[in-house]
């Protein structure tokens, strides 16, 4: 069951190299957003996105953490690059070890959207998929710096 939901997620973001949109929270400056999201928000801020992937225990070398992170450390993180995304950083969660998570900024919502749909669709992308098959869930935020964030 957990398979077909991590397939399901997936899917969500990845089907037809399109990326369901329309239902993610808004990010970016604070002119981008509603009077009620941007009264902290820094005029300026990138749009960051906070992703955590717990991955389900490898089975015949299928799945498992150490093939999320291969994935990651091969070429993952350069394809998201590639595309235009900074890559803030990656992380291993200690107080779950199946657990990788990872922050992404972006110059705007506009911009997230272009940068998954072109990496969606990269053909590097849908072979690393293959060579590292990694049933996962995944939870995902939104954020926009703040005015007095050092990060922006």
């Amino acid at each position: 069951m957990r398979k077909y939901i991590s397939f399901l997620v997936c899917s969500l973001f990845l089907a037809n190299g399109a990326i369901a949109q329309d239902n993610m929270a808004p990010c970016g400056p604070a002119d981008t957003l509603s009077e009620s999201l941007s009264a902290n928000v820094d005029a300026e801020s990138r749009c960051f996105e906070l992703r955590m992937y717990t991955a389900e225990p490898a089975v015949d070398n299928v799945g498992g953490i150490d093939n999320l992170h291969q994935r990651f450390r091969e070429e993952e993180v350069a394809i998201f690059e590639k595309h235009g995304a900074e890559v803030i950083a990656v992380w291993q969660r200690l107080d779950n070890p199946n657990t990788l998570v990872w922050m992404l900024a972006y110059r705007n919502r506009a911009h997230r959207q272009q940068v998954w749909e072109a990496f969606a669709a990269d053909p590097a992308w849908e072979a690393l998929r293959s060579k590292y098959p990694v049933p996962l869930s995944a939870e995902v935020y939104m954020m926009s710096a703040t005015d007095y964030s050092s990060l922006k």
